[in-house]
């Protein structure tokens, strides 16, 4: 997956904003105001998702290429590295559950007012 492709699924889900808060180079998104991923625009390598920890775990063990998030919470949190094991495919299904595992977590009153 090319970097356009991967930033062009992501910012079409509903509130989804994009900004690079920590430097130039790692493209964060979130929705509405939560991290639910991260990406360096200059080596684009892997790409850092939320992921719910026991299937985080059944991930790191069945592909090479999905590790503990890279300065992340190692519990919550994958690098799924992206010329590895890891097809397409199943890279647009891990970005979509980071995406609706975030927009779960938000309060209520968020969702209520801005359902996906």
């Amino acid at each position: 997956m090319f970097l356009d492709d991967l930033r062009n699924h992501c910012i079409e889900k509903p509130g989804v904003t994009e900004g690079f808060p920590f430097d130039k180079s790692t493209l964060v998104f979130k929705v509405f105001g939560k991290m639910f991923a991260l990406v360096d625009v200059d080596v684009f390598e892997a790409i850092n998702l939320k992921c719910d920890p026991e299937k985080a775990v059944e991930l790191r063990e069945s592909h090479q290429g999905i590790q503990p998030g890279y300065h992340m919470n190692k519990t919550h949190w994958n690098s799924v590295y992206l010329n590895e094991d890891v097809s397409d495919q199943l890279l647009v299904e891990l970005i979509d559950h980071s995406y609706e595992l975030v927009y779960a977590s938000l309060p209520k009153k968020v969702r209520n007012e801005n359902p996906i």
